[in-house]
C-alpha cells in the first residue's frame, strides 16, 4: 500500500492521541521494562561468557587430573591466578553444562586474555595443547623412565614397569636389555595424558620408519640386526665424541667382532660397573663379571649402553672398511684416536698416551 504524507501525519495523530491515553500507557511500560530487562541479561551474558577472564601475560600450562570436580578446577584456577574472577567461571560453567561426567583430564594451555567461554570449551572437549618430549643424552632405561615421566602423567614407576613387561615386549621382539632400541633421540610431540603403552607404541613406529629398506640392507650386509648396529653405535659414540671418526671407529669394532675378539670397548665397562664418573678404565674395573664388560666376554653386550644420535646408527651402517683392529686416544688431547693394524703398533700408541698422562699430571 502505497502511503502519502498526508496519511502518514494521519498516523502519527492516531498513535499521539493512543499515548495520550493513561489506560494504554501501562502496557508500553511493561514491554519496554521487558526489552531493558533482556538486554541487560545479553549483555550479562556476553560479559561472562566472552570478556576476558584470564589476567596472566603469557601462556601458562594448566593440568586437569583424575576426578577432578568444577570446586577442583576452579579453586585451582584462582588459587595458580590464572583467572581474575572465580565466580564468572563458576557461572559460565554451569551456563555451559561443564561438569564431573564432561571434565577432560589433560594439559591445557591458558592464553592470556581468554574468556570463560574458552576456558570451559577447552575443558569440556579436551582440547589439550601436546607436550614436546626431547630424548638426548640418555644412558639407562631407568633414566629414560624418569625423562618420559618428567613430561607426561604417568610418573618414571609405571614407564620402568612397562619396560620389564616380558609379554608387551615379546610383542615388538625386544626384551628389557634391548628396549632401549626402540627409541631414537629427537623432540617429539604428544599429549601429557596419554599411557605409557600408547607412548611406547608412537616412538616404536617412529624408529620402525627410521629402519628403512636401505638401513636394513646396509645392516645385513654387516650381518647385523637393527637391535645390534644400534648397540654398537651407542659403543661408538661413547668411544669418540668426533663424529667424523665414528665411521673409523665403528670399522675396528666390526672387524673384531667378527673375527670373534673381544670388543675391549671401556665405555662398555663403565656401564658395567654403573659409575659413570669413571675417567680411566683400569684392571680394578674390567675384573668386572658382567654381560657388558667386553674385555671379558666377546661379542656385542646384551643391549646398548646409551641412546646413540641417528648419525651414530649411521655411522655403524657406513663403517669404513679397513684393517685396523686397535685404536688409542692419540696424545695431545685432541679427542682423536691413533689406530693400529697390529698389537705391537698398538703398544707403542698405547705406551705414548700414558706417558703423556703421567707427564702432564692426568
Amino acid at each position: 500500500m502505497k502511503l502519502n504524507f498526508e496519511g502518514a501525519q494521519m498516523w502519527f495523530r492516531k498513535a499521539k492521541i493512543w499515548l495520550l491515553n493513561p489506560a494504554n500507557r501501562k502496557p508500553v511500560y511493561i514491554i519496554g521494562g521487558v526489552l531493558a530487562t533482556g538486554l541487560i541479561v545479553f549483555i550479562w551474558l556476553l560479559a561472562t561468557l566472552f570478556l576476558s577472564n584470564v589476567k596472566i601475560e603469557e601462556a601458562k600450562a594448566f593440568y586437569i587430573y583424575d576426578n577432578y570436580t568444577l570446586d577442583s578446577i576452579a579453586n585451582k584456577l584462582h588459587s595458580e591466578q590464572l583467572i581474575s574472577n572465580e565466580g564468572s567461571f563458576r557461572t559460565a560453567a554451569g551456563l555451559l553444562g561443564l561438569n564431573v561426567k564432561n571434565i577432560r583430564v589433560g594439559r591445557y594451555k591458558i592464553e592470556p586474555g581468554s574468556g570463560n567461554f574458552t576456558l570451559v570449551r577447552m575443558f569440556k572437549n579436551g582440547l589439550q595443547t601436546p607436550v614436546k618430549i626431547t630424548l638426548n643424552n640418555i644412558r639407562t632405561i631407568e633414566e629414560l623412565a624418569g625423562k618420559l615421566g618428567s613430561y607426561l602423567k604417568s610418573d618414571s614407576t609405571a614407564f620402568m614397569h612397562l619396560f620389564r613387561d616380558t609379554t608387551f615386549l615379546s610383542k615388538h621382539y625386544l626384551d628389557s636389555e634391548t628396549v632401549m632400541t626402540a627409541f631414537l633421540p629427537d623432540t617429539y610431540e604428544m599429549y601429557w595424558d596419554t599411557k605409557p603403552d600408547e607412548v611406547f607404541e608412537k616412538f616404536a613406529n617412529v624408529t620402525v620408519k627410521f629402519w628403512n629398506k636401505k638401513r636394513l640392507t646396509k645392516a645385513d650386509s654387516l650381518q647385523l640386526t637393527p637391535q645390534q648396529v644400534y648397540t654398537l653405535a651407542s659403543i661408538v659414540e661413547k668411544e669418540t665424541n668426533k663424529v667424523d671418526e665414528r665411521p673409523d671407529v665403528a670399522g675396528v669394532y666390526l672387524n673384531r667382532f667378527h673375527q670373534n675378539m673381544p670388543l675391549q670397548a671401556d665405555p662398555t665397562v663403565v656401564f658395567a660397573n654403573n659409575d659413570f664418573t669413571i675417567k680411566r678404565v683400569t684392571g680394578k674395573h674390567t675384573a668386572i663379571d658382567s654381560p657388558y664388560n667386553t674385555y671379558k666376554y666377546t661379542g656385542l653386550p646384551p643391549g646398548p649402553i646409551c641412546m646413540p644420535e641417528k648419525s651414530s646408527i649411521d655411522a655403524v651402517l657406513n663403517a669404513t672398511n679397513h684393517d685396523y683392529m686397535f685404536f688409542c686416544a692419540k696424545p695431545d688431547l685432541s679427542g682423536y684416536h691413533s689406530f693400529a693394524v697390529t698389537f705391537q703398533q698398538h703398544v707403542q700408541n698405547a705406551k705414548a698416551y700414558r706417558d703423556f698422562l703421567d707427564k702432564n699430571g692426568y
